[in-house]
């Protein structure tokens, strides 16, 4: 995903630029698929505790479509394009793909809470790219994202670590 460079006034290297566009532009994709797959949770769980994990999945939601658009304006402030749209996250995301035909909370929580670990892992990989690229502050966007992940990803497979 080699992205053009637009016309910016950042200081920060042009090479270091590009390559940090492309990585939040990999990184926006797994993040908008993350979001539609907690949707998809959302929408369909079934179950004896339907309505706090339905709450639950929303939030997800919700926390990643608010990290897609922090990503989007960071990358876009060094001068790229976010490539945000639906096809291209669903063409470049690196997260396994939601299984469509189930049902329970339990299904649910492990299948969401496997994609939120993947993104999870990638995040903090990003986030180490960033900092050897010595673009210190996508590093810490990436960090902050990453907290709130792994934060999300600790409520959701709580849900998995309990026989009551």
């Amino acid at each position: 995903m080699k992205s053009k460079l637009l016309e910016t006034k950042n200081t920060l290297d042009k090479d270091i630029r590009s390559q940090m566009i492309d990585l939040l532009n990999q990184e926006l994709s797994n993040i908008i698929d993350l979001s539609m797959q907690s949707k998809q949770a959302h929408w369909n769980v079934k179950g004896p505790h339907f309505v706090g994990l339905h709450e639950l999945f929303d939030k997800v939601a919700e926390t990643s479509s608010d990290f897609a658009d922090e990503i989007a304006e960071r990358l876009v402030q060094l001068g790229g394009i976010a490539l945000g749209t639906l096809p291209i996250a669903a063409k470049n995301s690196k997260l396994p793909q939601y299984p469509l035909e189930i049902h329970s909370g339990k299904e649910h929580v492990e299948a969401l809470s496997t994609s939120m670990a993947e993104y999870a892992t990638s995040t903090r990989e990003a986030i180490d790219k960033a900092d050897e690229a010595g673009d210190a502050d996508t590093s810490d966007l990436f960090t902050e994202v990453s907290r709130g992940v792994e934060k999300l990803l600790w409520m959701v497979e709580a849900n998995l670590q309990s026989d009551v």
